[in-house]
C-alpha cells in the first residue's frame, strides 16, 4: 500500500488528542458492521468471476486443477502452454504501443474555445484602443522597408534578432485577442501555453513516481485476467536528496528536502471488492479494497495523517484475523494443504458514500456547508472490529480514487473478458490431443508380446533381451512368440492440435506469425502479403488500446488535472480552460508505417494548387514524432521560420555577389564572359537578350529553295 497523504486543510477527521487530553476510544460496532456487511455482499456476488480468474491463471501457468480427473488408461499429465505465448504476446503489444516513446501517453490541449483565459494575446499598441478597426487592414511587410533601420546585416542569427524579447514582454501590456497587425506585432497563445505548461507538468510527476512501471502491473492483470485496476493519485512526499557542506567542519551534511508529487498505485483484482450491483466505476456506491498487514505494518499507520494510535494499538493486542481465500490456495501452489494459515491482519479499506448519521455516530465531525446533506462520501479503514480511520473524502470533486480498465468489455457485467477466457476451450482441446498423441507413441513406439505358453516349457522367465533363449516343447518353430506393433495416430491428433491453435488465434486476435510463430506460408512469404497481414492483425489490438484510453489513460489524466487544481500550489500557469487527451491510439500505427505516410502526403501536396491548403509546419512536427525526435528542439516555428529563411537567403546572396565569369576566369577558362552569360547555354545566344531567331521551313522567303535558280542549258539549245 502506497503512502497516502492528505492535506490538513482539505479533511476532516475525529482528532486522537484534543486541547492536550486524549480522547476516549469510540465503539464503532455500527459502522464497521456495515463495512463488513457490504464486503460479504461484494464478496458473495463476485464468487462466478473468481472462478473464471482460477482458470485463467491455471492455463497461464500450465497447471490442472483439482477439478481436472485423468482416466486410469491416460499416462501422460502434459500441459502445452499456449495460453501463456498469447498473454505474453499481448502484454508486449500494448507496452510496445503505449511506452516505446517513453513518454506517458497522456496529453493537455486547450477547448476549441477555451472559456475563462484567452486564446490570442498580443502587445498593447499606442492608442490601440482608439484606432478604427478598417474592414480590411492593409498587411505590413514582414521585413519592413528600405531604410527603416531594420536592415539585417549578413551574418546575423535568431538568438541576436529575439534577444532581450521575454524582458520587453514583463513590463508590456498585453491586449485580448489576436494581433490586428500579424505578423508585425508578436501575438501568443495563453490557452496553449497553459496546456503545455500542465502536459509538461503532469509527465514530470509520472517520471518521478515511476507510473510506468505501476501501469505494466495493471496492463499485465489486465490482460491475464481481463480487467486492471489503477488506485490514485494520492499526495505523496517525495524525498529529494541534499547535502549541505558545513561552514565549521567543513563536512557534507545531509538535509534532505520533500517534495508533494501525485502517486499511483497497482491494486490486484483479488483485493478489489466493488459494489455488486454495477456495471461500472461510474455507478459504484462504493468500492472496497482488502490488505493484508503484517504487524509492522499495521504498526507503521500510526506515523501516518489521520490513524487512531489507540485503535490501532488494539487491533495489535488482539492479535491476527486473517482469514483465507479458497483462491489463495491455488494462487499460492497449496491446493492439497488442507488448512492454510496465514499470520496477517486484514483491513477493509472503504471509499463510498455512507449515512451522515451514522457517520457522526462514529464521530466523524461535520462542517457547517454539510449540514444539509443526508449522506457523505467517506474514507474508513476497519480491521478486528475498530475504525482506524475515518474522515471525509478528501477529492473535490468527490470521486472514488479508482480506475478500472477491461481488456474485452462484457457490457453486462462488471468485470471484463481476458486472453486466456478467449482460447479457454481451444487450450483444452489442445492439451487432450497433446496427451492422446504421447500416450499413443508410447505404445506405438515399443512392441507387445503375443506369447502361447502352451508351448513353451512351463516356468520360464518370459523377460526380452538381446539373446534371449526360449525353450519349446511342442507346436511349429515360431508361433509361440509373436511380436505385435500399435498403429501410430500421433500424426491425426497432431493436425487437429494445429487446428485448434488457429482456433485460438482467432478468438483471441493475436495470430501467431505475429509473436514470432515459425511456418509462416502463402502470402506471408512476401513483404507486402505481411505487411497486409499484420495490418489486418492490428484491429483487433486497436480495440483494447481504445479501452485503455477510455477506462484508463483520460480518467487518470482528468485525475492529475483535479489534483494538481486542488493541491499544487503554483496553478497560475497551468490554470486554463483545458482537456485532457488519452494518446495510446494514436500510438498504435507503427511510426516507420506512419513515417512513409507523412513523407507520401508530402509528395502529394507539393502541388502547387494543394501547397497553400497544407500545414507544413504540423507535417514536418509529426514527421520528427514518427523518428522519435523531440521537435520542439530542431523545428522552428513559422515566425522563426520567416527569419531564417531571411537570414540564409541574405548569406546566400553574399556568396553569389562575385562575378561568375570572374570565378570560372580564375579557374582558366571562360574568362571575359559578360554577367549571366552561360557558355553552356544550348540556344546559342550565351546568355544575351539578343535572339538568334528561328530557322525558315520550306515555302519561306529565306528557305534556300524558294528562291528559283536558272537551270542549265541543254545540248541542243547550245
Amino acid at each position: 500500500m502506497a503512502d497516502q497523504i492528505i492535506p490538513d486543510d482539505i479533511t476532516i477527521s475525529l482528532d486522537d488528542e484534543k486541547e492536550g487530553k486524549t480522547e476516549t476510544y469510540f465503539d464503532l460496532s455500527s459502522l464497521q458492521g456495515l463495512v463488513k456487511e457490504r464486503f460479504s455482499k461484494s464478496e458473495d456476488a463476485r464468487l462466478f468471476d473468481e472462478s473464471r480468474w482460477l482458470r485463467s491463471y491455471r492455463n497461464y501457468r500450465g497447471i490442472y486443477g483439482s477439478d481436472m480427473s485423468f482416466t486410469e488408461k491416460e499416462k501422460s499429465r502434459v500441459f502445452v502452454k499456449i495460453t501463456k505465448t498469447k498473454v505474453l504476446a499481448a502484454f508486449g503489444q500494448l507496452i510496445e504501443v503505449l511506452f516505446s516513446t517513453g513518454k506517458f501517453p497522456i496529453g493537455v490541449e486547450p477547448t476549441p474555445v477555451p472559456e475563462g483565459i484567452s486564446e490570442f494575446a498580443h502587445v498593447k499598441q499606442p492608442n490601440e484602443e482608439e484606432k478604427e478597426i478598417e474592414d480590411k487592414p492593409e498587411v505590413s511587410n514582414l521585413y519592413g522597408f528600405k531604410g527603416d533601420g531594420k536592415v539585417i546585416e549578413p551574418g546575423t542569427t535568431t538568438a541576436d534578432l529575439l534577444r532581450g524579447l521575454e524582458k520587453e514582454f514583463e513590463n508590456i501590456e498585453m491586449m485580448d485577442g489576436p494581433s490586428p497587425q500579424s505578423p508585425k506585432i508578436p501575438q501568443i497563445e495563453p490557452a496553449r501555453l497553459a496546456a503545455e505548461n500542465l502536459q509538461k507538468l503532469i509527465h514530470d510527476q509520472l517520471d518521478e513516481t515511476s507510473a510506468i512501471t505501476v501501469l505494466r502491473h495493471v496492463l499485465f492483470e489486465m490482460v491475464l485476467l481481463g480487467t486492471g485496476v489503477l488506485k490514485g493519485p494520492f499526495t505523496h512526499d517525495k524525498v529529494l536528496h541534499k547535502w549541505e557542506k558545513d561552514s565549521d567542519s567543513e563536512a557534507a551534511m545531509y538535509k534532505p528536502d520533500f517534495k508533494s508529487v501525485p502517486k499511483l498505485e497497482a491494486v490486484s483484482i483479488w483485493d478489489f471488492y466493488p459494489d455488486p450491483d454495477a456495471t461500472s466505476i461510474e455507478d459504484c456506491d462504493y468500492v472496497i479494497q482488502r490488505h493484508s498487514f503484517n504487524r509492522s505494518q499495521l504498526r507503521d499507520l500510526q506515523n501516518r495523517p489521520f490513524f487512531r494510535k489507540e485503535a490501532i494499538a488494539a487491533c495489535l493486542r488482539m492479535g491476527e484475523n486473517y482469514e483465507v481465500r479458497g483462491f489463495e490456495t491455488a494462487l499460492l501452489d497449496r491446493e492439497n494443504v488442507d488448512d492454510l494459515q496465514k499470520k496477517r491482519f486484514e483491513i477493509y479499506e472503504y471509499w463510498g458514500a455512507m449515512d451522515k448519521s451514522l457517520a457522526e455516530e462514529a464521530g466523524l465531525e461535520i462542517g457547517e456547508d454539510l449540514e444539509d446533506l443526508d449522506e457523505l462520501q467517506i474514507n474508513a479503514w476497519i480491521c478486528n472490529g475498530h475504525v482506524l480511520r475515518l474522515v471525509l473524502n478528501p477529492f473535490t470533486p468527490d470521486r472514488i480514487p479508482f480506475h478500472v480498465c477491461p481488456y474485452e468489455i462484457n457490457p453486462y457485467q462488471f468485470f471484463g473478458v481476458g486472453i486466456p477466457e478467449n482460447m479457454e476451450d481451444a487450450q483444452m482441446v489442445m492439451n487432450g490431443h497433446a496427451r492422446m498423441a504421447i500416450d499413443n507413441l508410447a505404445l506405438a513406439g515399443n512392441l507387445v508380446f503375443d506369447i502361447d505358453e502352451t508351448q513353451l516349457v512351463p516356468g520360464q522367465d518370459m523377460s526380452i533381451y538381446p539373446g534371449k533363449i526360449f525353450r519349446r516343447q511342442s507346436g511349429v518353430t515360431g508361433t509361440a512368440i509373436n511380436g505385435l506393433k500399435f498403429p501410430n495416430t500421433a500424426t491425426e491428433n497432431l493436425m487437429m492440435f494445429d487446428k485448434f491453435r488457429q482456433l485460438a488465434d482467432e478468438s483471441t486476435g493475436i495470430p501467431s506469425y505475429s509473436h514470432g510463430a515459425t511456418g509462416v506460408q502463402s502470402t506471408t512469404r512476401t513483404a507486402a502479403g505481411m505487411s497486409m497481414l499484420m495490418g489486418a492483425a492490428a484491429l483487433s489490438i486497436k480495440t483494447v488500446v481504445k479501452n485503455i484510453d477510455d477506462y484508463l489513460l483520460r480518467p487518470l489524466g482528468e485525475s492529475l488535472f483535479a489534483w494538481n487544481m486542488q493541491f499544487n500550489k503554483n496553478i497560475d500557469t497551468i490554470k486554463g480552460d483545458l482537456e485532457i487527451k488519452a494518446r495510446g491510439t494514436s500510438s498504435l500505427m507503427q511510426k516507420e508505417v506512419r513515417s512513409q505516410r507523412l513523407m507520401t502526403f508530402m509528395q502529394t501536396a507539393n502541388n502547387p494548387n494543394i501547397a497553400p491548403f497544407v500545414r507544413w509546419h504540423s507535417i514536418l512536427k509529426e514527421i520528427a514524432k514518427s523518428l522519435d525526435i523531440d521537435p520542439d528542439q530542431l523545428i522552428n516555428d513559422p515566425e522563426n521560420a520567416q527569419i531564417f529563411a531571411k537570414i540564409m537567403g541574405m548569406t546566400n546572396g553574399n556568396q553569389q555577389t562575385q562575378n561568375p565569369g570572374e570565378q570560372q576566369g580564375n579557374m582558366g577558362s571562360a574568362q571575359g564572359v559578360p554577367p549571366g552569360a552561360n557558355p553552356a547555354d544550348p540556344t546559342g545566344v550565351g546568355g544575351g537578350n539578343i535572339g538568334a531567331g528561328a530557322v525558315p521551313q520550306p515555302g519561306e522567303t529565306e528557305f534556300s529553295q524558294a528562291t528559283p535558280f536558272p537551270r542549265a542549258a541543254t545540248q541542243q539549245e547550245r
